[in-house]
């Protein structure tokens, strides 16, 4: 090889050279990057949850707590199995310009406009949604306060008054009052929540079976199906002029259709194989959701999900607490005894 071939070849090897040199550096970089991508995703959805201590709140005097054992698995974190109990609230908030623009009002505060207790069976593969009345009288019992002291008994009070004067803490220990079933979890996700999450998921297909003109809601559906987005869905789960008597009970059985459809709409998602709409997806459930301090946490929750994962919209049964017109006042309602203690005795 003369001295010019000598030469030729070493400029190839060295520009190779500085070709693979170059690409591992890129592919380096690349790989930091994702790694630093995903740690900060995975911060900010985990910073997004707000949470609640409601045992250190609300101590032993409680009902009992179901016992929890966790599954047989081949995994190094074993799926909990076991009955479970999810008190759920949807809350009125009044906070934040996404909330006041979706009808939150100029008020301050907010009210659990939506209450259902979650019954998720031994083995995780069926479920009971159980909505109680928000126009409910119950007696409402003594709550302590995040700021010290405690409130009063209430007598004949409104279900959800409990959320207004003593939040999530009041709410949990008044449903723990009235039904005798322990609240393992505490859930609340806010109007801007819920409408984030239905536009996540594309939207939501419901049926409805009578035309809905509710002005208060600005909703007005003919009967039939309809794909409704964020928005809409909320206004659906706001409305109660718009159907039967106008009562909170109209409201409830469109609620519980909303949930059936909602889960229905998850199944059709193989969210796992698409980190875009997964990010999508879980950023607006965690950006409006509190939480008790067991599931607080993003692994917390997609522990939960997980132990759901065999859970089908098919499975979950919904049903209103038994209930008939207050004698006290025909625009409220009281527990029907004895079948709402029938009721709660199934769910211990």
């Amino acid at each position: 090889m003369t001295d010019t071939e000598n030469v030729d070849e070493d400029r190839r090897v060295g520009r190779r050279s500085r070709v693979l040199k170059i690409a591992g550096l890129t592919l380096a970089g690349a790989l930091v990057l994702g790694v630093a991508t995903a740690g900060w995703a995975y911060w900010h959805l985990n910073s997004n949850i707000k949470s609640v201590d409601i045992d250190s709140a609300l101590g032993t005097d409680r009902p009992a707590k179901a016992v929890t054992t966790p599954s047989a698995s081949a995994s190094a974190v074993p799926v909990p199995t076991g009955s479970l109990n999810i008190l759920v609230l949807g809350s009125d908030s009044r906070s934040g310009k996404e909330n006041k623009a979706l009808g939150g009002g100029d008020s301050s505060g907010a009210r659990s406009d939506t209450a259902m207790v979650v019954h998720i069976d031994a083995g995780r593969k069926k479920a009971t949604i159980v909505s109680i009345p928000r126009d409910t009288l119950v007696t409402r019992p003594s709550c302590p306060l995040s700021s010290g002291g405690s409130t009063s008994v209430a007598y004949n009070a409104m279900f959800n008054t409990a959320y207004s004067v003593g939040g999530p803490v009041c709410a949990v220990k008044t449903v723990e009052s009235i039904t005798g079933v322990r609240m393992d979890h505490y859930i609340e996700i806010d109007f801007a929540g819920f409408a984030k999450l239905v536009n996540a998921l594309g939207g939501v297909t419901v049926t409805t079976t009578q035309d809905i003109n509710d002005d208060d809601s600005h909703l007005h559906l003919k009967k039939g199906t309809h794909h409704l987005n964020g928005k809409q869905a909320l206004a659906l789960a706001r409305t109660r002029h718009g159907i039967g008597d106008g009562s909170d009970l109209g409201r409830i059985g469109l609620q519980q259709m909303l949930v059936k459809a909602l889960l229905t709409q998850i199944s059709t998602h193989d969210l796992l194989t698409d980190p875009t709409k997964l990010y999508e997806v879980t950023d607006a459930v965690t950006d409006s959701l509190t939480t008790d301090t067991g599931l607080d946490s993003l692994s917390e929750l997609i522990s939960l999900g997980q132990s759901l994962k065999s859970l089908s919209a098919d499975a979950v049964t919904t049903v209103t607490m038994p209930n008939v017109t207050a004698p006290s006042d025909p625009n409220r309602v009281v527990a029907k005894e004895p079948a709402a203690s029938d009721l709660w005795e199934s769910l211990r």
